[in-house]
């Protein structure tokens, strides 16, 4: 069965996204940490909400990169006996890791979901005019995310495109 142009079109919309807003995202750090280490060694200042943007943004980057590890099936993975399967039995046991995987993540992004939910409702801020459950609102996203993408791994036999 063949996918439909459309479906491949975002797909493509999609990775796209995922990498230009790491790619921001680490640009944006490096630029933040030096313009922070300047401003402290010449001009004995700094920008207050600087250390608190690099930290969620930490956080963001790690969560978008295992998207894209995901995509590109470079997840960390345990596949001791993989090797001495038969093909066949790889498949299978392929699709079983994917399943497995994906029923995680779906538990990790619900819980997640209630995590933020719950920093929505409490109304705390992380800096600036910014809130606490939007810097967190990428741990349910990117989860979900990865989440499906085993899930139809794992249900269609796939392997993701580079």
């Amino acid at each position: 069965m063949q996918t439909p142009n459309w479906a491949n079109k975002a797909h493509d919309l999609l990775l796209k996204t995922e990498a230009t807003i790491t790619i921001g995202l680490l640009l944006s750090m490096i630029t933040l940490a030096t313009t922070q280490i300047i401003m402290r060694n010449l001009f004995d200042s700094g920008i207050l909400w600087a250390e608190s943007y690099i930290r969620i943004a930490v956080l963001w980057l790690a969560l978008l990169g295992a998207m894209l590890a995901s995509h590109h099936d470079k997840h960390l993975a345990i596949d001791a006996i993989m090797h001495k399967l038969s093909g066949r039995k790889q498949q299978w046991l392929k699709r079983f890791n994917d399943l497995f995987s994906s029923i995680i993540c779906f538990i990790i992004a619900y819980h997640s979901t209630v995590f933020v939910y719950s920093e929505y409702e409490d109304g705390g801020i992380a800096f600036e005019q910014v809130p606490n459950w939007l810097c967190e609102a990428i741990m349910p996203i990117a989860f979900a995310m990865i989440a499906c993408r085993y899930l139809i791994a794992s249900l269609f036999n796939l392997r993701f495109r580079t």
